[in-house]
């Protein structure tokens, strides 16, 4: 752990994660049954999920930043038989105790008690650290969403294989990132993220080290590459944008040398911010474009990105199409809806006309984003189809924001849309209709901006509210959010 210092031995993570998963079998849970997590970065949040992935189970980690209504709505979606949460979050998880009535078990982890929890080390520490005798391959069920409400967990069928086998993260972190048992990765961002925690547990599964961040400073992660000569780390744009803005002084006097690959994603990132960084760290920035879905994946490195400077890269798992309305492919330079073929399968769960619609009638699968290939078969991406927000690296989804707005009295109309932010690329803004024109105000910015937080997660509200005496409707009544969004982003 970069902050506390703390380290776990692959001994003791496997030790830990057996007694774990004797738990899980004691419980009655079998392979192909579910488990969420809801823990900060803490060295405990691996033992969790590897009992998981070694018993068989699809797991679910949640994230901390969410209340207890949006925690609960998961929970319940995901059919979790068991719920573990950490005693930070005792506040969230007392409030949660009567929403989750089909959870068989609660488990809390750390000092302390709670009503309805039972205590996460008295009950795993009574099973063996040997092995259970039915282990085999789990999975991953991480949430998703687009513009059209509640997130939607992403499924994937289980490989009956034992446990052990290498998946396709494995071979991303091999083949193309070079990683190996020497590596000593550098996690930086909360580990319920389908990125750090999949390329952690990768790099876990190939014996390398895993430095995590408690949290991102950018100062910080500067003094953990020296302190551990990490090799290879993980980013999203807006930890450059702050790496950037640091003070030149206190940027100088670390030892970057070990660091020879820096993977980013969440996002293209600004041409200038990636000119910058790639003249500071030198060409060993390597772009990445995927989603939870893991339908595909598309990457650069830096030499090539020199030459095709805001690509995304060529494919190195699936392939890409971009096709235009008709469902045919699009000539290079012309702009489309951005497809993967022969990648991984998924399905939403529980939600199968979502799932139909990220699939075309030739079973290609796509994230809802609009790009183009050059000649050469690079990707550049140029906007997301359902105008889903990426703040600070994390997915907003505009509906979900606008639905806890329109139920206020004083909002006739609403619309969420990502603006331009230099800091975290974009940031959320909402434009208000008022009921009463007259109303419109810094008062009414804060009572709505306050109902919104009471309802939703604070990273989802928006910063600020703009006003607008009639926002702009088809005649359908649709919302031509395209063109609200045009005025903030022409001139970005």
């Amino acid at each position: 752990m970069g902050g506390s210092g703390v380290a776990v031995s692959y001994r003791e993570l496997d030790r830990r994660s057996n007694r774990l998963a004797h738990e899980f079998r004691r419980q009655g849970l079998r392979a192909g049954d579910h488990v969420a997590l809801c823990v900060e970065n803490d060295e405990r949040f691996f033992e969790v999920v590897w009992a998981a992935q070694r018993s068989g189970l699809y797991y679910t980690p949640i994230s901390t930043r969410l209340n207890a209504d949006e925690v609960a709505y998961i929970v319940g979606d995901c059919d979790a038989k068991t719920l573990i949460m950490s005693h930070t979050l005792r506040q969230t998880a007392e409030q949660l105790t009567p929403m989750v009535t089909g959870v068989v078990s609660k488990l809390l982890i750390g000092d302390g008690t709670l009503a309805g929890w039972s205590d996460y080390d008295a009950v795993v520490g009574r099973h063996p650290d040997t092995p259970i005798a039915d282990e085999r391959e789990g999975v991953d069920m991480l949430y998703s969403s687009g513009t059209t409400g509640r997130p939607k967990g992403v499924r994937r069928p289980q490989a009956d294989a034992p446990a052990g086998t290498p998946d396709n993260a494995v071979r991303l972190m091999t083949d193309v990132f070079g990683c190996d048992a020497h590596t000593v990765f550098l996690s930086t961002a909360p580990l319920y993220h389908g990125a750090p925690l999949i390329l952690s547990m990768a790099v876990h599964r190939l014996g390398g080290t895993v430095v995590v961040m408690e949290r991102f400073d950018p100062v910080g992660s500067l003094e953990l590459i020296d302190r551990h000569a990490v090799t290879h780390s993980q980013w999203v744009p807006t930890m450059f944008i702050r790496l950037l803005k640091t003070e030149p002084a206190a940027r100088r006097g670390f030892d970057l040398a070990t660091h020879v690959m820096a993977i980013h994603g969440a996002g293209p990132c600004p041409i200038g911010v990636k000119e910058q960084m790639i003249d500071w760290w030198g060409p060993i920035l390597y772009d990445y474009y995927s989603g939870t879905e893991g339908a595909g994946v598309c990457a650069i490195t830096s030499a090539e990105w020199l030459d095709h400077k805001g690509s995304v890269g060529r494919p190195v798992i699936g392939d890409v199409h971009v096709l235009d309305e008709r469902g045919e492919e699009c000539a290079a330079g012309e702009r489309g809806l951005v497809y993967f073929s022969g990648g991984p399968e998924f399905e939403y769960h529980n939600d199968p006309a979502k799932t139909l619609d990220a699939r075309n009638d030739r079973g290609w699968t796509t994230l809802g984003d609009i790009g183009y290939l050059d000649g050469e078969g690079y990707l550049y991406l140029t906007d997301r189809r359902a105008f889903t927000i990426v703040s600070g690296g994390v997915n907003v989804y505009p509906q979900e924001v606008e639905n806890a707005l329109v139920m206020h009295p004083a909002v006739a109309d609403v619309a969420v849309i990502g603006v331009p932010n230099d800091d975290l690329v974009e940031e959320v803004r909402a434009v208000v209709q008022p009921v009463d024109w007259h109303d419109r105000g810094p008062d009414l910015e804060a009572e709505l901006i306050a109902a919104c937080r009471s309802q939703l997660a604070s990273y989802k509200c928006p910063r600020s509210i703009d006003f607008e005496q009639d926002l702009p409707r088809g005649d359908t009544g649709k919302l031509a959010k395209h063109e609200l969004r045009q005025r903030y982003w022409t001139d970005a």
